[in-house]
């Protein structure tokens, strides 16, 4: 927590989808972190204490927000953490969550009454 608000971190190296993230979140009463790559997320989660992680899938390398994903967990992450994906099914069909301890998957485009309703129901 952050001056009273729940923290997200947001971690995408397409900065116009972090923008729109931010902007997004942020109208929903969170407080929004960003990072650009998964070495700079798992950098921003140590040192911030986020409530919550939503990372792209596919950054700089195809299969980083996976590898982020696992070294949250080796990082001793307690938090909820949720994947961004464009081939949404394909994640599920080919990833077991609980090895990756995810919480979910937002589909792109993000929808902003799911991630609302979501962020909302897992951060309470």
């Amino acid at each position: 927590m952050k001056d009273g608000k729940q923290v997200i971190l947001c971690v995408d190296d397409d900065t116009d989808m972090l923008d729109a993230l931010r902007i997004l979140i942020e109208s929903f009463g969170y407080t929004v972190l960003t990072a650009s790559s998964a070495e700079d997320g798992l950098k921003k989660f140590k040192s911030e204490k986020p409530d919550l992680v939503i990372a792209d899938l596919m950054m700089e390398e195809v299969d980083s927000g996976t590898g982020l994903a696992r070294d949250l967990k080796s990082a001793g992450c307690d938090v909820p953490v949720f994947l961004l994906s464009s081939v949404g099914d394909a994640l599920r069909n080919n990833a077991d969550y609980a090895d990756l301890s995810l919480t979910g998957v937002f589909q792109k485009p993000v929808q902003p009454d799911i991630l609302k309703r979501t962020l909302k129901k897992v951060l309470g």
